[in-house]
């Protein structure tokens, strides 16, 4: 029997809001595979929450999962703060709208399908996974940066 699938994400951003991108890191076995993208003008929570989304949807199956992030936001938002959004009509407890909706409700349907284990790393601090997708991050960044310098 084979382990889990290890995931490691990390979002980026120039500016905040500015040009943006995301990085994953799916393990399984010796197995690797990396995953990026960007856009033009993002936050670093959008980037944060889409490389979780798109990690999880690059699996074709139910799987069993250690999700490694630097995101509090996306750790605590799955671990805790979505259930009562969710209660809520997706509102927060003070009555506002969720935000970065659309990506909740994204993510809350890709987990779904799956197990998982959610592990907050902290950024930055060598841990070579996280430095990994970090990069995969900020080169998922790059033309939009290098566009927006041109302009």
């Amino acid at each position: 029997m084979a382990g889990p699938v290890i995931i490691h994400t990390d979002g980026a951003c120039s500016g905040n809001p500015g040009p943006g991108g995301w990085g994953a890191v799916l393990q399984y076995g010796a197995k690797i595979m990396e995953l990026k993208g960007g856009e033009p003008m993002t936050t670093n929570n959008r980037m944060e929450l889409t490389a979780a989304i798109e990690a999880l949807n690059k699996l074709s199956r139910p799987c069993t999962i250690e999700l490694h992030t630097d995101s509090q936001y996306v750790k605590n938002g799955l671990n805790s703060w979505i259930h009562g959004w969710k209660r809520n009509g997706w509102r927060t407890a003070d009555k506002k709208p969720v935000k970065n909706v659309e990506l909740w409700q994204a993510l809350d349907e890709a987990v779904q399908r799956h197990t998982i284990n959610w592990h907050w790393v902290k950024g930055h601090n060598g841990d070579p996974m996280n430095e990994r997708a970090d990069a995969l991050a900020n080169e998922g960044m790059a033309p939009f940066k290098s566009a927006r310098r041109a302009v």
